[in-house]
């Protein structure tokens, strides 16, 4: 201690004790002031030894305190730092122990702060490892790395859900779903199925008289690229002014009338006893001719010839000028052999069960009050009656000094998804160089958006073909057996790409890809109709006074599948009365049709689900009524299909300009066209 106040000055001014210090030992016992010195001082230490762990130490926060309080309860001095005559800060337990090598009266004060700053400093220099002895910014970045790794394990912990919060979220997931489920239930129960085109047919249009062509735009201008016909398709003015489109209305006489029979029952089962008959006779026919290629190419076999089994089923000769003229012969092998199945058909009726029938027109006008109505005109019945009327749209072409003939193409207003399209024709363009067609389109969008072919004429050909064109993946390979009393179109003489050698193989025009290498551009898949081969179509179908094409496209129940009548007599009375009452202005008049009474369809072709065709193949399609002359298919067959003229003319541009009295059959005389679509219904 300080033995007097001098001393203690000179200890104040020299820094080892402060002016607080200072005034409490001239003031006070010099054994408390150690004491009190000594807790101080021991405070100073821990709370710096504590910072410094904090900063240093890998210890957490909880930690550090745990080491702050221990050293509280017993500072250690490290015995390196401490000098000998002190080996501890517990000054009081000593005397208290009665350790007489601690006096505190040979202490001064400023000896015991020296030896609590280095007792400090040996301390915290014995904390510090060689690793830690950096700067105090590299101290305060392991801090932050350590807080950093805290928190990430924090967050680890919060996301890393436990075994309790899985089932409870589990459960909580399933209770929703059965919640969900039930009230999907009960929509389903309560407010049914969704409604689907599944209903009855109901008429969209009925085409017919005057109104007939508010249904169509007149297109003006060239052909196509792609047909590349020979003519000029003109506007309505034009058409009017040139007489080439008209509508009028006849009388019909005895002659034109139909045998019309009174049993519907009787007629509907005769018509399906007739498909089957039919059905069996052609697969006998095709097992025959089966049993022939292979006999034909067992001799070939046999003899080691050069003939090819495709040669000689077709009958293909080395003489032959081109592959065109190949097709043409399998053609005519075809009508020659169907020629035995059909030709009961034409010297018999078709109704087989023998019941009552009476005479009448087809499809007259509407008669009200004994005043028959037509859209155009009125024609008053006679006095017995008998007068009764048909009114007919006329669609024909005309000759032009240049060559090229004025013609029509009509283009539909509607846009069409689906539906049952119905043609009722007197009279349709025939003759060389003749290429009329009804058909479907979104031209705008050909071929994404498909093509389908109702009625189609090329020069002399007489049997009705339906024909599909898409892009890729669209084929014809899974027709339900006995679905249809059609066939194929075939594909034979292709050339070959590379050596422009005709492939002779046989082949079915299968694949309604319009490039499908295996078959002619654009040729899709074609179906042909068997049961009226050589009756149905062009020429023929004339001198039968015309007849009825119906095309059925129904996606939901996946299918397109069609049908022609001819004569009149022989279309079906329930598509006959649809087609009479479709203009009722009472709707509960009106007859819907319904194909399943209609016999088999010659054309079937599988679309939608489940098919090798999906229904996206064909969409937002109209209605085209066109005529055209030569161009891309008939101007191409024209030395084949009409050897007279192909003489004296060797284009069939050049014979289309000589304007013959042949092209004077070159017309549509139409009855009307009906569009239906079905109704939308739920499908319980």
């Amino acid at each position: 201690m300080f033995g007097d106040a001098s001393a203690a000055n000179s200890a104040a001014e020299d820094g080892r004790v402060t002016a607080s210090e200072l005034k409490y030992l001239q003031g006070n016992n010099s054994d408390d002031y150690i004491s009190d010195v000594v807790d101080s001082e021991k405070d100073k230490l821990v709370d710096r030894m504590g910072e410094q762990l904090l900063l240093l130490a890998d210890n957490s926060e909880k930690e550090a305190r745990l080491i702050r309080q221990s050293l509280r309860l017993n500072p250690i001095i490290p015995p390196a730092a401490a000098p000998s005559s002190v080996s501890s800060f517990d000054v009081e337990g000593q005397k208290r122990r009665g350790d007489a090598t601690t006096t505190a009266a040979t202490v001064t004060t400023g000896q015991v702060s020296d030896r609590v700053h280095q007792s400090a400093r040996a301390l915290r220099s014995t904390l510090l490892t060689s690793s830690q002895r950096g700067s105090r910014a590299a101290l305060l970045e392991m801090m932050q790395e350590d807080e950093a790794e805290e928190d990430l394990k924090k967050q680890r912990k919060l996301l890393k859900p436990s075994t309790a919060q899985i089932l409870r979220i589990l459960s909580i997931s399933l209770l929703i779903l059965i919640v969900l489920y039930l009230l999907l239930l009960e929509g389903t129960v309560l407010a049914g199925p969704p409604r689907l085109p599944i209903g009855p047919y109901k008429i969209v249009e009925a085409q017919v008289g005057q109104h007939f062509f508010d249904y169509y735009d007149f297109y003006s201008g060239k052909d196509s690229i792609g047909s590349n016909g020979y003519l000029y398709y003109v506007s309505r003015d034009v058409a009017t002014k040139n007489n080439i489109v008209n509508v009028i209305t006849e009388t019909v006489d005895s002659g034109s009338m139909v045998e019309i029979y009174d049993d519907d029952g009787a007629q509907e089962v005769d018509w399906l006893l007739e498909d089957l008959k039919f059905l069996d006779e052609l697969k006998r026919r095709q097992a025959d001719e089966k049993k022939a290629v292979d006999e034909s190419a067992k001799e070939a076999v046999e003899s080691g010839g050069n003939t090819t089994t495709a040669d000689k089923s077709l009958n293909v000769t080395k003489n032959e000028e081109s592959d065109n003229n190949a097709t043409t012969a399998v053609t005519k092998n075809n009508t020659a052999s169907n020629a035995s199945i059909t030709k009961k058909n034409t010297t018999t009726r078709r109704h087989l069960t023998k019941t009552q029938s009476h005479l009448e027109a087809f499809n007259p006008d509407p008669v009200i009050n004994g005043t028959t109505t037509n859209n155009n005109a009125t024609t008053t019945a006679g006095n017995n009656g008998n007068n009764v009327t048909e009114t007919f749209v006329y669609i024909s072409s005309n000759a032009t000094e240049a060559g090229p003939r004025n013609s029509v193409r009509l283009e539909g207003r509607r846009r069409f998804n689906r539906g049952l399209f119905i043609i009722d024709l007197r009279h349709m363009p025939a003759g060389c160089g003749t290429w009329p067609a009804f058909w479907l389109t979104d031209e705008a969008n050909w071929p994404v958006n498909g093509e389908i072919d109702i009625v189609e004429g090329v020069n002399y050909q007489d049997t009705a073909k339906t024909a599909l064109h898409t892009t890729k993946e669209c084929r014809m390979d899974d027709v339900p057996e006995g679905s249809k009393t059609g066939t194929w179109d075939t594909a034979v003489g292709i050339p070959d790409k590379k050596t422009g050698i005709p492939d002779m193989t046989f082949r079915y025009a299968e694949n309604c890809f319009v490039y499908d290498p295996h078959q002619w551009i654009n040729q899709g898949c074609v179906a042909a109709d068997l049961k009226l081969e050589g009756r149905s179509l062009g020429v023929p179908l004339n001198k039968n006074g015309g007849g009825v094409y119906a095309l059925e496209w129904d996606p939901t129940n996946t299918h397109i599948r069609t049908w022609v009548f001819t004569p009149h007599g022989r279309v079906p009375r329930n598509l006959r009365d649809a087609m009479r009452t479709a203009m009722n202005e009472d709707e509960s008049t009106r007859v819907a049709p319904d194909t399943n009474k209609w016999g088999l369809p010659y054309g079937h072709f599988p679309i939608g689900d489940g098919t090798n065709c999906p229904a996206e193949h064909f969409r937002n399609m109209r209605l085209v009524i066109n005529l055209a002359f030569c161009g891309s298919v008939a101007g191409t067959r024209y030395f084949m299909d009409c050897p007279k003229q192909f003489k004296q003319y060797k284009t069939c541009e050049q014979w289309v300009a000589s304007d013959p009295d042949e092209l004077k059959e070159a017309y549509w005389k139409i009855r009307g066209v009906y569009v239906y679509e079905r109704d939308w219904e739920k499908q319980w």
